[in-house]
């Protein structure tokens, strides 16, 4: 046999073997997944037991409210911290997706099983947001300072109704991964949303030129305000360590997005304002009209 052939069968002998390995690695990973997921259904199903039996004893406690004892006391102390050790519990087990995610993904686990994931995502949405802030901030100023054109404006709002929906959904799977992100936080994006395909859809006319700049400078406030709470100083937490969007790793506060000390007051405001400047502009439209 020719030697270039004995060195062909050789490789092919040497990838067989790696097949073979590789076969019954894969097996050992099908059987590890099914422990895996025998192993959450049993968790979840003594989570909830957990509950309702803490339910059920708090009720007896509380009927038995004049009898006190140290050991009674002790109990109580500890039922207190019970409903956090569940919520990390939960942060690593699969869930039930809200109405939104339901709506957008369908029944997909979006649930991520290990911590370095869950900071991986987590990264990654701080890059989106930040890198998408600073092109939309451009753009807006851009539309705002220098060029009113329609067909401009209508590229803008498009891509602000994709960057706000893109965040609500980003930031409803870190709620899921056990993210403590206020309501106010995502609520300002749908309402942010909302506006922006309330503009990508406006005829163009005397009502759309009265309201665009008022909404283009809601527009800059906003993406000024995401930059501007990206490159505050760390701030010093109540236990004394120093975190910058909740970036201590030692517990789930490191999934929360939203500044603790931006006031939640500035987003609603400007939200609540643009949405009651809509009727105003459409009653200038129709004055100017007669």
């Amino acid at each position: 046999m020719p030697q270039g052939s004995t060195n062909i069968l050789d490789e092919w002998q040497c990838l067989e073997e790696e097949y073979l390995k590789l076969q019954e690695t894969h097996r050992t990973y099908l059987q590890k997944l099914e422990e895996i997921s025998k192993l959450q259904k049993t968790c979840s199903s003594s989570i909830s037991h957990q509950r309702r039996r803490l339910k059920e004893i708090s009720h007896l406690v509380n009927k038995c409210s004049t009898e006190t004892s140290d050991d009674i006391d002790g109990m109580k102390n500890r039922m207190k911290t019970r409903p956090n050790a569940f919520f990390e519990m939960e942060a690593f087990l699969p869930k039930k997706n809200g109405l939104y995610l339901s709506l957008v993904l369908g029944n997909v686990n979006v649930t991520l099983l290990s911590k370095q994931s869950k900071f991986a995502y987590k990264d990654e949405y701080e890059t989106f947001k930040l890198c998408s802030t600073v092109i939309l901030l451009l753009f807006s100023c851009i539309c705002y300072f220098f060029v009113s054109y329609r067909f401009l404006d209508a590229i803008l709002n498009f891509l602000l109704v994709w960057y706000y929906c893109t965040l609500t959904i980003r930031e409803s799977i870190l709620i899921t991964n056990g993210s403590r992100i206020k309501g106010w936080w995502v609520f300002h994006h749908y309402i942010s949303a909302f506006l922006s395909g309330v503009m990508l859809t406006w005829p163009d006319g005397n009502l759309y030129k009265i309201f665009r700049n008022q909404f283009l400078a809601y527009s800059l406030y906003q993406m000024s305000a995401v930059l501007l709470s990206e490159w505050m100083p760390v701030q010093i937490t109540s236990s004394g360590r120093k975190t910058q969007h909740g970036s201590d790793r030692g517990g789930f506060s490191v999934l929360d997005v939203e500044r603790a000390d931006v006031s939640f007051a500035f987003p609603l405001f400007w939200s609540f304002l643009a949405a009651l400047q809509w009727p105003l502009s459409l009653q200038n439209g129709s004055a100017t009209r007669l």
